[in-house]
């Protein structure tokens, strides 16, 4: 059976409105003029100003605890990763067991034992692509620290400027492609929950993807996290 026949085109739809609404989010929040007002982009913004109170001070224990905690989130990330992939695996065994439970939700249409292991490879590829992401991002925020160690002191920054500033443009630049790579794996994760949706039908993944993106959009550009970063008047009130 080929894969044209095992999907239909319902199916192919719904996969295309998964596959293009992903690609389509991404490259509005990392790669267009939009990006600027969202929260990822403001909050490199925020890197940049920690890196620059960083070189005014010689104690940089704050400055690791924050390194520390970017590693340790991202590790667990990329752990989940391994058991999610593991677990899909495990459900590749169980692929019977798996129908009797789809085939009883409405919309779920008849079982096809190839349309479902289909889906379950698709999974597989979206944890293995996050895996990677925040795999890579660990490693990046690893070389950030030791960027971090290689920006100058007080004296020296003063005596050097611009040796100082070199230093810390090469950490500051680490971190947020660490930072871009920790977000698309991250990204990853939250896509995966609406592919869950194509298990029950396509129409219900097409409905999971736009509800995704919308939460997605929401958080990044009209979140009071976004909001929390924009000038602090007089009047303002917590």
């Amino acid at each position: 059976m080929s894969f044209q026949e095992i999907l239909d085109l319902e199916n192919l739809l719904a996969l295309l409105t998964f596959s293009v609404g992903w690609t389509i989010y991404a490259f509005a929040v990392d790669g267009t003029a939009l990006s600027k007002r969202g929260l990822s982009r403001r909050m490199n913004r925020q890197r940049e100003a920690w890196m620059r109170t960083m070189l005014k001070r010689d104690l940089r224990m704050i400055d690791t605890a924050i390194m520390t905690g970017l590693q340790q989130g991202t590790g667990f990330f990329a752990s989940a990763c391994i058991f999610a992939i593991g677990g899909c695996f495990a459900l590749m065994g169980s692929i019977d067991h798996i129908a009797s439970v789809v085939t009883d939700l409405p919309l779920s249409g008849n079982f096809d034992r190839a349309l479902l292991e289909i889906k379950l490879f698709g999974l597989v590829t979206i944890f293995v692509f996050a895996f990677f992401k925040f795999g890579w991002a660990y490693r990046l925020f690893n070389y950030c620290t030791i960027l971090i160690g290689a920006v100058p002191m007080v004296r020296e920054a003063e005596a050097d400027p611009a040796t100082a500033e070199l230093a810390l443009k090469r950490a500051l630049r680490m971190n947020q492609i660490a930072a871009r790579h920790f977000n698309s794996g991250l990204r990853a994760i939250f896509f995966g929950m609406a592919y869950l949706g194509w298990f029950i039908g396509p129409f219900v993944l097409i409905a999971t993807t736009l509800t995704v993106i919308l939460i997605l959009a929401r958080r990044q550009f009209f979140s009071e996290a976004n909001a929390c970063l924009d000038p602090i008047h007089e009047d303002a009130t917590l």
